[in-house]
């Protein structure tokens, strides 16, 4: 059984196993990048599902602890947005696989609501063009609109009320609490601060500072940016939908 979950670890690129994400992530266009953030996962997961009642529960638990905190740590001194984002997703993980050994229907749920909120981020990545940290201090140019999205999707990201990213956070624990794991729900909570840091600093030099223009650097003009109704629902999603927490999470 361990075997088997180090392998499912390595396919959802989760720490300890997971130095090959951000790599591969990084090489990726930002739509392929994309994919392999999201729709990748759901095999690995789905197979994860099927075996969780057979797989030893403090491993399990301890991986996504583990994961929490490398996601949050070693995010921190990244300045391209894709590895910055793998990270990101490191971390998520780490809450998902914690989720799954408390509750499965929440597990669910945590997983929905990582896929809609990365989705936006690449999204709206893509269609501003964003690979490294200096390119967000443009975004502002280019599209005032999208940028505000990016950094509330951001925030969402990080699992700030009343966004939709404090949902799956908030529920996981309360079921930690509710079986009696408060030094596990302490630990993932100080885990996810790092994570919140990167995302408010990558929220602050997209709406927060403008872009040296003394020097003879290449900046990103007003061009138009075209936005497809599927991003306007990803964002709204993205944002939106904690009032909806009971329904959503009586229903999956």
């Amino acid at each position: 059984t361990i075997l088997a979950t180090t392998a499912i670890m390595l396919k959802l690129g989760m720490a300890p196993v997971h130095l090959w994400y951000p790599e591969i992530l990084q090489g990726m266009p930002m739509h392929t990048a994309m994919i392999i953030s999201t729709w990748q996962k759901l095999a690995p997961l789905a197979l994860l599902y099927m075996m969780h009642d057979n797989l030893p529960t403090t491993l399990i638990m301890t991986l996504g602890l583990l994961s929490a905190l490398m996601g949050g740590l070693t995010g921190l001194n990244q300045t391209q947005t894709r590895k910055i984002m793998a990270f990101s997703s490191i971390a998520h993980m780490g809450w998902l696989l914690t989720a799954l050994s408390t509750n499965q229907s929440l597990a669910t749920l945590n997983m929905a609501t990582y896929i809609i909120t990365t989705l936006t981020m690449f999204t709206i990545m893509a269609t501003m063009s964003m690979k490294t940290m200096h390119d967000t201090g443009s975004a502002w140019t280019m599209s005032p609109m999208l940028s505000t999205a990016m950094m509330i999707t951001l925030m969402s990201l990080g699992g700030l009320p009343p966004l939709t990213g404090f949902m799956p956070k908030w529920l996981v624990i309360k079921e930690l609490s509710a079986m009696n794991l408060m030094p596990m729900s302490l630990a993932l909570l100080l885990a996810s601060l790092p994570s919140l840091l990167f995302y408010t600093r990558l929220a602050y030099l997209t709406m927060l500072t403008s872009p040296p223009t003394t020097t003879n650097m290449k900046l990103t003009w007003r061009f138009t940016t075209h936005t497809t109704p599927r991003t306007t629902t990803a964002i709204m999603m993205a944002c939106l939908l904690l009032p909806l927490a009971a329904a959503l999470y009586n229903n999956t």
